[in-house]
């Protein structure tokens, strides 16, 4: 065995498995860049929560299979540790996504500037309801292919079951850090977010 000392902490900063260091009031001491992307959609409470739920009795480390989802996220297992009365570790293992066999037709898809798709969608919307509307969307997103005709029709579907709503916000963004993979190739991914 190799005794040279080794610093592992790039190892877990760039792990695609979050990783949270809690002191024992529940403050944040650390974590990596996976568990701050994570923290967008769950709270720092509910994770401390969960690392006290499964803690070990004793000092040391204790592994879970569980079932966790926090929206595009979940996980199959836990692992909860401490090795004294300040600090306390949470590690969440993603659950390995499923690779599909369905192949994408292309030639359906066209390049689309979806901020004008969106506008459009809307105006179209604004026809005939009345109801206050927010857009916030992110100008710089790229022009990339889809299906046009698919997506007006999912997305005036979604717009009327807000009609009863008072008010509507619609937000469009690049998820920073997170990427599907389409044949081979990683795919940035845009959420547009109805609420």
């Amino acid at each position: 065995m190799n005794t040279t000392s080794i610093d592992f902490e790039s190892f877990i900063e760039w792990d695609n498995n979050p990783f949270i260091l809690f002191n024992n009031q529940g403050k944040i001491l650390y974590l990596n860049n996976a568990a701050e992307i994570l923290f967008g959609y769950v709270s720092k409470k509910e994770l401390y929560d969960i690392a006290l739920s499964y803690a070990p009795q004793n000092f040391g480390y204790k592994t879970t299979s569980l079932t966790l989802n926090y929206d595009a996220y979940i996980f199959h297992a836990i692992i909860v540790g401490y090795e004294n009365e300040e600090q306390i570790s949470l590690r969440l293992y993603n659950t390995p996504r499923i690779k599909t066999t369905r192949k994408i037709e292309k030639d359906k898809l066209i390049t689309t500037d979806i901020n004008i798709l969106l506008e459009a969608n809307i105006a179209i919307f604004k026809t005939i309801n009345t109801n206050p509307l927010k857009l916030l969307t992110d100008h710089d997103l790229p022009a990339f292919k889809i299906d046009q005709n698919n997506f007006s029709k999912l997305l005036r579907k979604v717009l009327n079951t807000f009609r009863a709503s008072d008010s509507i916000d619609v937000s469009l963004k690049l998820l920073f850090g997170q990427h599907v993979i389409i044949e081979g190739k990683k795919v940035s991914i845009s959420q547009l977010s109805i609420r």
